[in-house]
């Protein structure tokens, strides 16, 4: 098979390498064969093989010593591929494959296959994706420029699980989002600073409730001011193994405006014992997805209760209109109080067809949901008249279209280096189907935990012992900015709007936006980045 590179087509600077290494061999050479490296034994297969089993599942003569390994989920991975929009392809690779994590997945790859040079591999995955517009491990192996490659079994085994498309697709859009969000015009001026502390004394104040009728336990901290008992209450809900002290900071930033804030702590609830080292599908129970926005509700009815009380509390609870701020699996809690529909059956068919390998962490908690007997829930509660999802978990949940019945403004955050709640499946292509009005709000290059109270850590995913996380001073930018929009979106529900609203634009974003930490605020994706999204939505 003929293989030819311009040097002109290949545009940025890195791909020079790329060329090098296909000029040192002849056009004609392309991976033809494997030679398995596994454990004593060693053996060469044709590429061909490999394709036969990816394509229909036989086996060939030559397969049949590594039989044990070549198991159904081997096979999807084989055959997963991130599709790329014939546009924008072999632009979302080079940004891919330059990226902090693209180069540390390369270098992993080199150490399952240490005959192939960095610039050799690359060459292998740029080509991929032009001639295919796709990227898959069979067109990858296809394309490097030389016949034979030497693979050892052990080790392409072991990196297997950072191969995850779907984080993938969110590390290769990340210079769409950066360069195609619009980012607002310089110069942002206003007379008032809606990230700066409000002239109202805070006051807190603890509380636990417990629900009798699902033997829920539930505490609460609550920060308020005398001075507006109109204003909408504000719930707070963490995510999962979070406490109520996650986003303190944001809690009494908005107290201090004169908003009651009432940050909920839900019970840590597992299956008990171990759990399963294969199977963290089942972190937690599946009525979870049930029982956390119940908590919310319970919540509500017994503050309407104290606000009718005599007492400190009479008058300034105002259970009527609730803005409801989540983070992760809080993030679902709110878009599903809002009104989104959670589709079970979709749920159900995504975790039976996919390998455990083809998701990321978000997927493995809402495919706990699974097990619940209904097909379609709705836990919508009318109080709520507002949402604020922070890195959600949203992108199975609620299906391809639930997320169409929500029946409020919202706002998603998502953050570009997620690796537990990746931005592209979990919030972007979500984003999509949101009803408006609706924001988005883009930080390139944070966390999972980058928004949380610095200091308010707890769980294992909070210690960085799951994934590096960015926090702390070098992300005070994107808190101070959440502190802005956050008030300015919850004051849209009060007689406030209008002085508010050009802090919802992407101007204000940009007037806090850093070089190191860019940061967008748009009510909709650009229409390159929407083609793709739907492109890869379908595979």
């Amino acid at each position: 098979m003929k293989r030819f590179v311009s040097l002109k087509t290949l545009g940025h600077s890195f791909m020079w390498g790329a060329a090098l290494a296909l000029s040192a061999v002849a056009p004609s050479f392309a991976a033809e064969r494997l030679n398995l490296r596994f454990g004593p034994f060693e053996q060469s297969i044709e590429v061909a093989d490999l394709e036969q089993f990816a394509q229909s599942g036989k086996v060939s003569t030559s397969l049949q010593l590594y039989t044990a390994i070549l198991t159904p989920e081997f096979r999807k991975a084989l055959t997963s591929r991130l599709e790329l929009d014939p546009n924008l392809g072999t632009r979302i690779v080079e940004d891919l494959l330059k990226s902090p994590s693209g180069q540390q997945v390369l270098n992993s790859i080199r150490q399952a296959a240490p005959e192939l040079s960095l610039e050799t591999l690359q060459a292998g995955f740029w080509l991929a994706a032009r001639q295919a517009n796709q990227l898959d491990a069979i067109g990858v192996i296809k394309a490097i420029p030389q016949d034979t490659v030497t693979i050892d079994v052990t080790q392409a085994l072991g990196i297997a699980s950072q191969l995850n498309f779907s984080y993938w697709k969110t590390q290769g859009i990340q210079s769409l989002l950066t360069n195609s969000l619009p980012a607002g015009n310089p110069g942002f001026r206003a007379e008032l600073d809606p990230s700066a502390p409000g002239n109202q004394p805070v006051r807190e104040q603890f509380f636990s409730f417990f629900d009798d009728q699902r033997n829920r336990q539930l505490p609460v901290d609550l920060y308020w001011s005398s001075t507006n008992p109109q204003a909408p209450l504000i719930v707070i809900a963490p995510g999962f193994e979070a406490n109520r002290k996650f986003l303190t900071y944001l809690a009494r930033h908005l107290a201090s405006h004169g908003f009651t804030v009432a940050a909920i702590e839900h019970p840590f609830v597992t299956r008990g014992g171990a759990l399963p080292a294969l199977n963290p599908d089942r972190l937690v129970p599946g009525t979870e997805f049930i029982d956390r926005p119940k908590d919310v509700s319970f919540l509500l009815d017994r503050f309407a209760e104290l606000n009718q009380q005599p007492g400190e509390l009479q008058g300034k609870l105002n259970t009527q209109k609730v803005s409801m701020i989540g983070h992760s699996l809080g993030g679902y809690e709110a878009l599903a109080l809002a009104g989104a529909e959670l589709r079970i059956d979709e749920l159900r068919d995504f975790c039976r067809e996919s390998g455990l390998l083809e998701r990321v962490p978000a997927d493995w908690l809402q495919c706990a949901a699974a097990e619940l007997p209904q097909n379609r829930i709705s836990v919508r509660d009318p109080r709520i008249v507002q949402a604020i999802a922070l890195n959600p978990a949203i992108g199975q949940i609620f299906g391809k279209e639930g997320l169409k019945s929500v029946a409020t403004p919202t706002m998603i955050l998502t953050s570009t280096d997620d690796r537990l709640a990746p931005a592209f499946t979990q919030q972007l292509q979500p984003f999509l189907q949101l009803p408006t009005p609706k924001y988005l709000l883009t930080a390139i290059g944070t966390t999972h935990l980058s928004v949380s109270d610095p200091g308010n850590f707890s769980g294992a995913v909070a210690q960085g012992t799951l994934v590096k996380e960015r926090r702390g001073k070098e992300v005070e930018p994107l808190r101070r900015l959440l502190q802005g929009v956050t008030l300015a979106f919850v004051q849209q529900a009060t007689p406030a709007a209008k002085t508010y609203q050009p802090f919802l634009t992407p101007d204000y974003a940009r007037s806090l936006s850093k070089p190191e930490l860019p940061m967008r605020l748009n009510t909709e994706l650009p229409e390159n980045i929407t083609r793709w999204l739907s492109l890869a939505s379908v595979f």
